[in-house]
């Protein structure tokens, strides 16, 4: 993280907020909105498979990204 960042988030919010994740990590967080009957469906799903949500979420954009890869459409969408 850039202290320009650090300094840009301080002065939109009165303290600094990271949103960006560390270069080092391995992982991003992220926030999405589903419509409820979508969510509703993704969390029967964790249950069925007695995995969390976000694996199932995790899973879905993975093999997602794979088929998009295979019909051509590689890097970012």
């Amino acid at each position: 993280m850039t202290r320009g960042y650090i300094a840009y988030m301080k002065g939109k919010k009165g303290k600094a907020k990271s949103m960006k994740p560390e270069s080092n990590a391995a992982s991003v967080r992220a926030t999405i909105t589903f419509p409820p009957d979508l969510y509703a469906t993704l969390e029967e799903l964790a249950r069925e498979k007695k995995v969390s949500l976000a694996w199932v979420v995790r899973d879905a954009a993975e093999k997602y990204v794979a088929n998009e890869t295979k019909r051509g459409r590689g890097g970012h969408l």
